[in-house]
């Protein structure tokens, strides 16, 4: 949908509905997504760094991250990565079948997983490293979200494109899986920022045009401005982890 569209929709219902529900639904949906994402970020990095700092005692009498003990298994891997994609397809297909509790408690559980898959940050990368990659992320996702929301221009035609781009994406990262370029794996860095920076404007914009056609902020439209959360949460997560590995500082 285009913004010109977006005018019309919200003048014809204007015309037909209280006045005070199209103005009043927008900023308070958008509250509740921004806060939505930034409670899932902070759930994240708690979760993260707590798997990367606590530790346990092993056979040999070492003490290691738990985190590294999770990673060492292939079977936990596999069923913490399962249990990822299960739950943020369930959220992104079902949400509005879906109570409101239900799904944010689902929203919480995934952003926890994710930071158990994301604790392996701490055990590859220097905190200075971490904290660059996390900054320089933060300013790109909030330049980007204000211009999705100021920006006059529709965005609605670089959909096919980003569409493509994430396909690409996904291909070049499975591809590179076996072949260990690092050639091709800073390619794919560069591609994804690229992409998941265009992608924080277009979602953006998206959820707005979707929060503005509520006509209140209800339980249906808050299910919206969750699934609005989640979308730039990811935006977030994915830019933060490719900008990360342009700082490259490791841990020895």
């Amino acid at each position: 949908m285009k913004l010109k569209d977006l005018e019309t929709m919200i003048n014809e219902q204007e015309a037909t509905v209280d006045s005070r529900y199209v103005g009043a639904a927008l900023p308070a949906l958008l509250r509740k997504t921004y806060l939505w994402m930034a409670f899932a970020m902070i759930i994240t990095g708690i979760v993260a760094y707590g798997m990367a700092t606590v530790t346990y005692t092993a056979a040999d009498g070492s003490t290691l991250p738990i985190a590294f003990k999770i990673f060492q298994s292939r079977g936990t891997f596999w069923i913490l990565f399962i249990a990822e994609l299960g739950m943020v397809f369930t959220l992104s297909a079902r949400i509005m079948r879906l109570s409101l509790p239900t799904a944010t408690l689902l929203f919480i559980a995934y952003s926890a997983v994710n930071g158990v898959m994301l604790s392996a940050i701490f055990l590859v990368y220097t905190m200075q490293s971490i904290a660059s990659a996390f900054f320089v992320t933060a300013a790109t996702f909030g330049a980007m979200s204000l211009y999705g929301y100021f920006t006059k221009s529709s965005l609605d035609g670089l959909s096919k494109y980003l569409t493509m781009g994430l396909v690409g994406l996904i291909i070049a990262i499975v591809v590179n899986i076996f072949l260990h370029n690092g050639m091709l794996n800073l390619i794919i860095s560069s591609v994804a920022v690229v992409l998941f920076t265009i992608l924080t404007a277009y979602d953006t914009q998206k959820i707005k045009i979707m929060l503005a056609l509520q006509p209140d902020a209800g339980e249906a439209a808050q299910r919206v401005a969750l699934l609005g959360a989640l979308s730039l949460y990811l935006d977030f997560i994915n830019l933060f982890i490719y900008i990360l590995q342009f700082f490259g500082g490791r841990n020895n």
